[in-house]
């Protein structure tokens, strides 16, 4: 077992207590919210924390499928003095699962996830009061982000794509990182197990993914482990989740997976159009094997909008948001936050 999860495991109480007395917020005009919301149709999980009311809203849609980022929330205390940041527990992730289970849940669509996104986007405006909010989509909730600014571009004052998925190509371009990877680490063995998972990438099973993905995530030592590094110790650690929240978010992983796999192997952001009518950014892992650099890179050049960038995470593979909350961070406010302020105030 990896030596951050034994440590987190043995100091688990002493360090929710410390996390929870760092996430306090005692600023004036600062906001915690952690509440369901009727979304969709059903009650889904959102919470809502900043330092002033006042600042820019950045609203995550988060990957896996089914992966939420609640329990990133401590990674991102440093945002919130500049942030209000909202996390939603989709439908069919984390306590939103928990409290409607795979029968209230519905059939998962990346269509149905865009139109939940959207109407809590309508939710947000009004309830805090901004005419548009930053809208950051990361790994699989990327393919929702996108499309949520593409149907909805007057909702959001700038897209924050990362770990940013595209579509054709990416499980190849994996499969081939991967191999290049533990061939040049002198890996035999798992140069041999990826091989015959590559065997079988012409007609990909759900478990076989996970598995090219497990050694995607070993293969390159330079850049964090996003399991064993960054969310395992962040779900044992977090002070807002009892164990039965972390069952139910591995429960509720599972199902959305089973759901939306076959869609998401079919899916091409290219096929929603090229032109975007927000600030487009893109905030990639420099060495991002899950969803290739190059490959988000190649969408990024082909894509117009308003104004766009693309940037370089430095040592983050996947989850750079996470792997690198500084780093991202200092992009943020360098790049999309001014931008943000300059948005929401002309729509006034």
């Amino acid at each position: 077992m990896n030596f951050n999860i034994i440590n987190a495991l043995i100091t688990r109480k002493s360090n929710q207590h410390k996390l929870a007395k760092n996430l306090v917020i005692t600023t004036p005009n600062g906001i915690i919210e952690e509440r369901f919301v009727k979304i969709g149709g059903i009650d889904q999980w959102i919470t809502i924390r900043g330092e002033d009311r006042q600042n820019p809203v950045l609203f995550f849609v988060h990957g896996g499928p089914g992966s939420t980022y609640s329990i990133f929330t401590p990674l991102l205390r440093s945002w919130e003095r500049h942030f209000t940041i909202v996390q939603w527990d989709q439908r069919g992730a984390g306590k939103t699962f928990r409290k409607n289970g795979k029968a209230g849940s519905g059939i998962l669509t990346f269509e149905r996830l865009t139109r939940d996104g959207i109407e809590l986007a309508e939710f947000l405006r009004e309830h805090l009061g901004q005419e548009k909010i930053i809208l950051v989509g990361s790994s699989v909730g990327s393919i929702t982000g996108t499309t949520m600014v593409k149907w909805r571009p007057d909702l959001f004052s700038a897209y924050v794509g990362t770990d940013q998925s595209t579509g054709p190509g990416a499980l190849e371009l994996s499969y081939q990182l991967t191999l290049d990877w533990l061939r040049a680490a002198g890996n035999t063995k798992g140069v041999k197990a990826v091989e015959k998972l590559g065997a079988q990438r012409a007609h990909p099973t759900p478990k076989g993914l996970t598995q090219l993905h497990q050694w995607t995530i070993k293969a390159n030592p330079t850049i964090p482990d996003m399991i064993m590094d960054i969310m395992l110790p962040a779900m044992l650690t977090s002070p807002d989740h009892t164990i039965g929240d972390l069952r139910d978010i591995m429960k509720g992983m599972n199902f959305s997976n089973d759901q939306l796999f076959q869609e998401l192997l079919t899916i091409d952001l290219r096929q929603l159009g090229m032109r975007f009518e927000v600030p487009f950014f893109i905030f990639q892992g420099d060495t991002d094997a899950i969803n290739p650099t190059a490959l988000a890179k190649a969408y990024f050049d082909e894509l117009e909008a308003p104004h766009k960038e693309f940037v370089l995470i430095k040592q983050a593979g996947h989850l750079a948001a996470f792997a690198r909350p500084e780093q991202f961070l200092n992009e943020l406010l360098q790049r999309v936050r001014l931008l943000a302020i300059e948005q929401s105030t002309s729509a006034k």
